[in-house]
């Protein structure tokens, strides 16, 4: 289970990193399956059979993103901590996402 601490700490190292491009490619697609994954909670059953792939590929983007961030990061020499930090749990990485859709939509205050 990731905690709220541990999410802000890997957000935090996300956000530092020159790698603007692809940091922000990361984060949209974590706001993307957060979405999905909110609208998941409120679908019926029909509706998430419909919504299964798009969900599926979504996660698996997010996903693609953490690792090619992280790859990046390391090449440049900066702290990919949060990448090893998250594991490889696909729960745990899309709650993470989560976290990133709570992150910025309170800093959008």
């Amino acid at each position: 289970m990731l905690t709220h601490d541990e999410a802000r700490r890997c957000y935090g190292i996300i956000c530092e990193s020159a790698l603007s491009s692809l940091r922000d490619d990361l984060l949209r697609k974590g706001v993307e399956y957060a979405r999905i994954r909110a609208e998941w909670q409120l679908s019926t059953r029909e509706q998430r059979i419909e919504m299964d792939q798009r969900r599926k590929l979504a996660h698996n983007s997010f996903i693609d993103a953490c690792n090619i961030l992280s790859r990046n990061m390391a090449k440049s020499g900066e702290d990919n901590s949060w990448r090893a930090n998250l594991g490889a749990d696909r729960k745990v990485i899309g709650d993470f996402a989560c976290f990133i859709h709570c992150f910025l939509g309170l800093a959008g205050r």
